[in-house]
């Protein structure tokens, strides 16, 4: 195993009503906040008026990006980098699954450069500071409430890309399953199988092995392999949707590599990938054709 660094700045609130926190945590990086989110089901459920409340209470001026399509897309980010560099934003707050959080993150990201962000991906420009990140997580999938990647696509030329960097990290992460009850079977199927692709790309690697990690990895496998149908058959089992969604976050958090330097030599999610920019397909869906046939 070779040598590694281990740091994982990101502050997770778990669990329910620990939203009273959010006003605060905002708070500490500014005033003028940016809020992210997708088509409007959190105005639905209610958390939309529940999370402007928090920050009207605590004093924050609210601006908003909507619209976030479920494959991210450049348009949305330049969109958001207009609208930080223009209002001089202080702090993003993403409110979604990982489409949002991922297209959060390009938007911190492009505010703090001169140029267009999908320079980020096509000339590889060095992602050297963002905005900072806060995230409320309503779908267990992704893990990128606390990861430092993202993936954005672009119709214009058909590809659909990922890309790390440690400044994207979220800074503070706020985790309730509760949030997850209204996700749909579909959804709640799709994230599974991308929580398990996250833990198996880098479980099936030609680096020596290193039991403990292995046997972390396992142990969420079986934790998904466990959780994931109750969830189907029952969306609102506190139990089954808080182990989702801890899961997601650890699978995809920098923790399994542990310095195994093929350990992210991945095949399933760059092909994946592919598939996405081109047909528009769900990225778990993309995945659950792949796996097993890649398996195989």
């Amino acid at each position: 195993m070779d040598n590694f660094i281990y740091d994982i700045p990101t502050k997770v609130y778990f669990g329910e009503n620990q939203l009273g926190h959010l006003g605060d945590e905002l708070g500490r990086f500014g005033k003028r906040v940016l809020l992210v989110y997708g088509g409007g089901s959190i105005k639905k459920s209610g958390l939309y008026e529940q999370v402007v409340n928090e920050m009207k209470k605590s004093g924050l001026e609210i601006f908003e990006l909507s619209g976030i399509a479920p494959n991210p897309r450049i348009d949305s980010v330049r969109q958001g980098v207009k609208l930080c560099k223009e209002n001089k934003i202080d702090v993003l707050l993403a409110v979604g699954g990982g489409s949002t959080i991922d297209a959060a993150k390009f938007v911190a990201a492009g505010s703090c450069v001169d140029f267009d962000a999908w320079d980020f991906f096509s000339k590889s420009a060095p992602i050297k500071k963002t905005l900072p990140i806060v995230t409320i997580l309503t779908l267990a999938a992704t893990g990128s409430e606390m990861d430092d990647g993202g993936v954005i696509s672009n119709p214009e030329t058909r590809e659909k890309i990922g890309l790390g960097a440690p400044p994207l990290r979220p800074k503070v992460s706020f985790l309730d399953p509760t949030l997850t009850y209204s996700v749909s079977r579909y959804q709640t199927a799709c994230g599974a199988v991308d929580i398990m692709s996250h833990i198996m790309e880098v479980y099936f690697n030609t680096d020596e092995s290193l039991y403990m990690l292995d046997c972390i990895a396992e142990g969420l496998l079986k934790t998904v392999i466990r959780y994931a149908p109750i969830a189907l058959e029952k969306p609102d089992d506190y139990e089954a949707r808080a182990n989702l969604m801890w899961a997601s976050s650890w699978a995809l958090n920098g923790f399994l590599p542990g310095g195994r330097k093929h350990a992210m030599d991945w095949s399933c999610h760059p092909m994946e990938h592919e598939l996405s920019a081109i047909y528009d397909i769900t990225h778990g869906l993309g995945l659950a054709i792949l796996t097993p046939r890649w398996m195989k």
